[in-house]
């Protein structure tokens, strides 16, 4: 982990695929090649977005923070944006922050020279709704989870223009990235409890921000903010809530009543298997602004789903596995959890069952669980490795899948602001589990735990 972070070539070159928006699909890869030969001169690289809109947003980004000019091209159903060697960082900052990408599948189908198979949503929106007992036609189905929240964004913006957001507790590293990169920046509130959390309400009250965004519960410290009270402030404010479920699932947490929006990585728990990205966006009935926000997404989101067609016939055969893989997922995770908590060489546990856990029961469906993410800290920071290596489990970024899935998670996604990170109460040798479904994944994590 530590070697692909300081990008020692011993690690990169044995490095074959990775997770999308950060690491390009040696198909995706190709595909940027032949467009760069085909389009691009000497001193220029391509960036390839699925519509001229998203090239258009790419477009505005690169030229924004290099001054640079770039230009749009058409290749292969697709668009290029064109940018010097230079800012082609910039651009592939883009795509990683906001999830509009190309996907391997779709790559691949470009590089084959196949026809684009007609794939029809309707059948998987209602799937997806039946999950949380929404309305079909309330449910967005963007390329990844990072698309959908970006997606939020640019509708906030819109409705509530030149107006800063607020960050409600530590978040996932590129939802802030987004709020912080475009837009007219972020307040961002470490930990919404106490005086600080009522002084974030009594500013939502006034209507001071375009939006407002917490997840439920946070990642990686699985905290649970105060949602009902603000909810309340939200509305009493006319500032839209958008709250993100991923970590717990719909099938723990109900959050309609209180959220204007709620987003979803369907790559995690509900897809559960690893092979597809997708992500949702729902809008939420009692929302003053569900007019608004449908108007906005039925545009951006035709026929409510932008999934290039072969990934969304693989999600739509993952998610009929999703209600029992998240019942045994749950167990698994109450288990794992309770055993480290109780554990001598663990010195803390972050779980939403013992972290904010009177915040998170009202939340909590009535046959709904706690998850299975857990957090902790070794007493003795110095065998973090050597537990780390010892865990009999799939290593590496990304949660919810039916195998378990562990990493070093401040190393691995705030390696280069680990002093800012700390200050915010995430530890740098703090380890993350996402439970899977074996049925011998508790003696897996003693196995390690009595190695060191």
């Amino acid at each position: 982990m530590i070697g692909y972070e300081e990008n020692r070539e011993k690690v990169i070159r044995r490095l074959h695929a990775g997770y999308p928006r950060f690491f390009l699909n040696p198909l995706t890869e190709r595909l940027f090649s032949e467009a760069t030969k085909a389009l691009a001169d000497t001193g220029s690289k391509v960036v390839l977005f699925t519509s001229r809109d998203i090239a258009q947003r790419a477009q505005r980004f690169v030229e924004k923070r290099s001054g640079s000019a770039s230009r749009i091209a058409s290749y292969e159903g697709l668009q290029a944006l064109i940018v010097s060697e230079e800012d082609y960082p910039v651009a592939r900052e883009f795509w990683r922050y906001t999830g509009e990408i190309v996907s391997s599948r779709q790559a691949k189908n470009i590089l084959d020279h196949k026809e684009v198979a007609e794939f029809n949503p309707k059948s998987m929106r209602s799937r997806i709704a039946a999950f949380g007992g929404y309305a079909a036609e309330d449910i967005f189905i963007y390329e990844n989870g990072m698309a959908a929240i970006f997606a939020s964004f640019r509708a906030v913006s819109n409705i509530r223009p030149g107006k800063k957001t607020l960050q409600l507790e530590f978040p996932y590293v590129d939802t802030l990235k987004i709020q912080n990169s475009f837009g007219n920046g972020v307040v961002y509130l470490n930990e919404a409890m106490g005086e600080s959390l009522d002084e974030a309400l009594r500013r939502i009250t006034k209507g001071e921000f375009s939006a407002v965004y917490c997840e439920a519960p946070s990642n990686p410290l699985l905290r649970t903010v105060d949602i009902k009270a603000v909810s309340k402030a939200c509305r009493e404010g006319g500032v839209p809530l958008i709250i993100d479920d991923t970590i717990a699932s719909v099938l723990n947490i109900k959050l309609d009543q209180y959220a204007d929006l709620i987003s979803t990585s369907l790559t995690k728990w509900v897809s559960g298997k690893g092979d597809v990205m997708a992500g949702q966006l729902t809008v939420c009935k009692s929302s003053p602004f569900y007019s608004d926000f449908r108007e906005i997404l039925d545009a951006d989101c035709p026929e409510g789903s932008r999934m290039f067609a072969s990934d969304a016939r693989v999600l739509a055969r993952n998610i009929s596995g999703f209600r029992q893989r998240m019942k045994q997922c749950n167990t698994n995770g109450e288990k794992v959890a309770a055993m480290l908590n109780e554990h001598p060489a663990i010195e803390k546990v972050w779980y939403p069952k013992f972290t904010t856990p009177e915040l998170y029961d009202t939340l909590r469906r009535e046959d709904g669980g706690y998850g299975a993410l857990i957090s902790f800290v070794l007493k003795n920071r110095k065998k973090s490795a050597k537990f780390f290596d010892a865990l009999k489990v799939s290593k590496g970024p990304s949660l919810g899948m039916e195998f378990s899935l562990a990493c070093p998670y401040t190393l691995l996604a705030h390696y280069d602001e680990l002093e800012w990170v700390e200050g915010c109460g995430v530890e740098r040798d703090l380890i993350r589990i996402s439970c899977g479904t074996e049925t011998d994944l508790l003696d897996r994590v003693e196995e390690a735990l009595g190695i060191i």
